[in-house]
């Protein structure tokens, strides 16, 4: 499968000589960790949200998009996630990529410059038709919601 290609830019090029660009870190990765552009330390309270900048702007090709996630150690060791988890970059956003953390943990956690905060996988986009009907399809499930399955 070829690669997508996506335009990356620094917004401020002289200050991003310490960070490195959003990199896969095994070959079968399908998330490339984002490192935070803080310019200073950022201490995140248990509950607390923070905007955490990475100086950097993305053009996507139309047909595709970018979704924010967690990276799992954070999440699990510490209790810092992604909180519109996954957050989704549009082909049309060119404004500064900015990831919005949460800390569920009991403890402050704080973020320092270049620290691994998220992960970007890209995906292709399928659009929906959507169509109006009177009735839908009978189905097995119906309207079981979240459980209804058993245990």
């Amino acid at each position: 499968m070829e690669p997508v290609i996506i335009r990356f830019s620094w917004l401020d090029p002289e200050n991003a000589g310490d960070l490195p660009l959003p990199t896969y870190h095994s070959v079968q990765a399908s998330g490339m960790d984002v490192a935070a552009a803080v310019t200073e330390s950022v201490q995140v309270a248990p509950g607390e949200i923070k905007m955490i900048p990475t100086n950097f702007a993305v053009a996507i090709p139309p047909g595709f998009e970018i979704q924010v996630r967690p990276r799992s150690g954070l999440a699990i060791k510490h209790g810092v996630t992604v909180i519109n988890s996954p957050g989704t970059i549009d082909a049309d956003y060119r404004g500064e990529v900015k990831i919005g953390l949460i800390n569920l943990g009991p403890e402050p956690y704080t973020i320092q410059r270049g620290d691994r905060v998220a992960q970007l996988v890209v995906g292709a986009v399928q659009k929906a038709d959507l169509h109006l009907v009177e009735e839908l399809d009978k189905t097995v499930r119906q309207g079981g919601g979240f459980g209804h399955t058993g245990k």
